[in-house]
Order: structure tokens, then sequence, then C-alpha cells
């Protein structure tokens, strides 16, 4: 009879070990750092359209997680393998693997950012643009055709270059390409609040016009300084119907940006950005204006200049006339201090 309590003991016994075996090995699963252990923070990128499979592929090829037998328990679990969401993802130092499930279910992503400057032509924007996002520049261009079919600012292909403002922005990875056009066309209509709208109708331009102009200026001077001068410049010749005569509108033409001279032969190009043949503004930007070009034209300087030629010392600024004869003069220099530095060149080659 004594040996009932004894079994029931030794079971109780191998019941309570099991128990508490359980229950630790449950705490070291969920609550143990398992995610980097001592490695420094990383970002892990869950690509569109990845199966948990995948997932767990890039987990195991970054090294990110110690133990993949309690990590891949636990994302069952808590049925993170049925809810792949696509992101860039902050993993940190000695994560447990509850914290790592619960960032990667929960799609809590870490911001990327996204920067495009320098920019000429819409085609050497997508590449730009997508960089650090999951959108491949074909998407981003067909949802910008899409936006050039509906939009209401009159934006075309020739112009839609101008809704983009130079800047660093935060997007999400995941982001879509729809979504990333429609911020581009938030930030272009949050910068044209009224105030800017109200100096762009004293211009008697429009935003759009106002980048066009802008992206001529930008393309003048490495001076920003004399960009308002410019802007103005330019202002007085559109006020009385002069052609701009920009040289960088026929580089743009001719479609040569290695051009280092305009020459007779390009002021002949037919072309609607030759602003020799044709007066007023060209159909659409020759670049993508910075925010301190636009502002430039749009604080423009008030002045009676309508010709500029290159500085004789070639420090990069320009000498300003209101007259052709002082412009002429002004030409004469610079002619004449080129003709000395060629004939430097040419003797310094003959040593």
């Amino acid at each position: 009879m004594a040996e009932v309590p004894k079994v029931k003991l030794a079971v109780y016994l191998v019941s309570s070990v099991l128990l508490i075996t359980f229950i630790f090995y449950g705490y070291q699963i969920v609550y143990t750092p398992n995610i980097l252990v001592d490695r420094d923070d990383q970002l892990f990128i869950v690509h569109k359209g990845y199966t948990y499979r995948q997932v767990q592929d890039d987990l195991a090829r970054g090294k990110f997680v110690n133990d993949f037998v309690s990590f891949s328990f636990l994302a069952r679990l808590m049925d993170y393998d049925k809810t792949i969401k696509p992101g860039r993802y902050a993993l940190r130092r000695n994560m447990t693997n509850i914290e790592a499930i619960r960032v990667l279910r929960a799609g809590i992503q870490e911001p990327v950012n996204i920067t495009f400057t320098n920019v000429r032509l819409v085609t050497e924007l997508g590449e730009k643009i997508t960089k650090n996002t999951g959108v491949s520049p074909a998407e981003f261009y067909e949802a910008l055709d899409e936006f050039i079919v509906s939009n209401k600012e009159g934006f075309t292909k020739e112009t839609i270059l101008c809704m983009f403002l130079p800047n660093t922005y935060e997007v999400y990875y995941n982001t879509s390409a729809i979504d990333l056009v429609e911020r581009m066309h938030t930030e272009y209509v949050k910068f044209w609040n009224d105030e800017r709208i109200d100096k762009a109708n004293a211009l008697g331009l429009t935003p759009i016009e106002v980048s066009i102009l802008a992206s001529i200026v930008q393309a003048e001077t490495v001076k920003q300084d004399e960009a308002p001068i410019i802007a103005g410049l330019y202002v007085n010749r559109l006020k009385s119907d002069m052609a701009l005569q920009a040289d960088p509108t026929l580089v743009f033409a001719v479609g040569d940006f290695g051009l280092k001279r305009v020459l007779n032969e390009h002021k002949e190009v037919d072309s609607p950005y030759n602003t020799y043949t044709h007066t007023g503004l060209p159909p659409g930007p020759i670049n993508m204006p910075r925010i301190s070009t636009l502002e430039a034209v749009l604080e423009y300087a008030k002045h009676k200049y309508v010709y500029m030629c290159a500085r004789e010392d070639f420090s990069g600024n320009h000498n300003f006339a209101a007259t052709l004869n002082e412009h002429s003069k002004n030409a004469r220099k610079y002619q004449a201090a080129l003709t000395i530095e060629q004939q430097k060149g040419r003797a310094a080659k003959k040593k």
C-alpha cells in the first residue's frame, strides 16, 4: 500500500521538474537576448513579396539570430510566418526574440532617406529617387506617367521635373510608387504656399514658369549670390519681350552636356529650347533647380541689366550691363583675358 504514494510522489517530482524545465526554456525563448548577441545594431530589409522562409534565410545569412530554433518556434507561435510585412527594420544589439518578432510582425520600420540633386532630365531621376526603397525605377516612371495624365497643376512630360524639389526626404522602404509620387506632389504644394504664389503672380509667372526660369538661372552661375541678379536680368528680358539668349538652353537643346563653349552654329539649332531663336521661356526646365534658386527668382534683384558676360578674372562671376555698348566693352575685356590665357597655355606646352 505504501508503494502508491511513492509512485505519486515520483510522478509529481518528474512533472514538477518537467514543468520547471518547460517554464525555464519558455522564459529563455521569450526573454533571453537572441538577436545580434554582443554585436552592433543592424538594419534588416524584408523585401516585397518575401515568404517567411526567405526572411529566415536572410536572418541566417546575416547572422542576426543566435539560436534559430527558439526564434522560429516563437515566430510561428506568434503567427509571424503568416504576416510578413516588407520594410526596413532596425534590429538592436541583444534584442530578445519577442522584441524582434513584435517589430517585424507590426511593421515598425526605420525610415529611409531619399536624396536627389543635380538632375537635368527626368530619366536621371528614377534611379536616385527610388534608391533605398522597394520601388523600382520602372514602377516609379509608370506611377509618374499616371500622375501626369491626371494632375490638376498642369504638369506635362516637359514640365514634370518642376514638381520635384531637391532635398532629403524620409520615407519608408515599403512605400509604393504611387505614394512616392504623391509625397513629392505634397512637398510641392507645401512649398508653393500663398506667399510664394503671390510673388510668382507679381512676376507674371506661374509656379511652373518660375521653376523653368530658375533652372536657367541655376545653369548660368555657380555663385549663389549672383542668382538674384541673373534672375532680375532675365525678368527684364521677359518683360521687354527680348529673347533670353541663354547659352545653357542651347546646351540642353543640343543634348551635349559636356559642351564647354557655345558657338554660332549651336545658336541655329532647331529646338523650342533655343532661346536665341524663340522668345519667352522654353517649354520645360533644363535642370531641377534648387530651392535656393527658386527663392532667388521670387526675390529677384530689381535693376536695369539685360546683358551679362563672364568676368575677365575667371572667378566664375559676371559683369552685368544695361546697354549693348557697355556689354560689348565687357565682352572685349573677357576675350582679351581669354586670349592671354590661351597664349600662356600654348607656351607652357612648348616647354
